[in-house]
């Protein structure tokens, strides 16, 4: 391994330690809380929204995959009712070209959301046009919003039920927390929803 690789792969381990460890700060609060409203969501009948770009959109998928099928061959249990707004090339296209990129997952929000859903999105930077159109749809239907972002937070932030925010301004190191988080939560629900299995 090389210096420049080593210290990379130390200036990610610090990072993580210094996010995520419990007892020096309320991530891992924040983790269960969200997993809450998932598995709440789920138990009155609704269904979880998933969105973000690049490799948020990845996670978006990789989230919903784990939601539906399961997270590990160890747990067996029912699927969970989840669905990646990232997904779908037709209606990405078709809508990137009749109504703007800009709309693509708040127009999926206003044909499959409803009330009692739950909209996660997922931005880097928290200032993404489409995933705040995303929002801003589901606030208007009375779907309720949770994200998870970096940086300060950007303008999500200010217009989701719930966020949780990891302060860093690299973005390799705010999707690898993202991913963590996601797989804690997809644990969590899974303990809540079926505790049996």
């Amino acid at each position: 391994m090389t210096e420049s690789e080593r210290e990379l792969t130390l200036e990610a381990l610090t990072e993580k330690e210094r996010l995520l460890l419990a007892g020096k700060n309320d991530y891992p609060d924040k983790i269960a809380f969200l997993a809450e409203m998932i598995s709440s969501t789920i138990s009155n009948g609704g269904k979880i929204l998933v969105c973000g770009n690049g490799g948020s959109a990845a996670e978006s998928q990789h989230f919903a995959a784990e939601m539906v099928v399961r997270l590990t061959a160890k747990v067996e249990r029912s699927a969970f009712p989840a669905i990646a707004l990232t997904s779908d090339t037709s209606v990405i296209t078709a809508c990137s070209n009749d109504y703007g990129f800009e709309r693509v997952f708040a127009r999926q929000v206003e044909a499959i959301g409803r009330k009692g859903d739950l909209l996660l999105a997922l931005s880097t930077s928290g200032n993404s046009d489409n995933v705040i159109n995303a929002v801003t749809a589901a606030r208007d239907l009375q779907i309720e919003t949770a994200a998870l972002l970096g940086k300060s937070g950007g303008e999500l932030a200010e217009i989701t039920n719930f966020s949780i925010i990891i302060p860093s301004q690299s973005v390799t190191r705010i999707q690898e927390e993202h991913l963590f988080i996601l797989h804690q939560v997809v644990e969590l629900v899974q303990l809540s929803l079926s505790p049996e299995e």
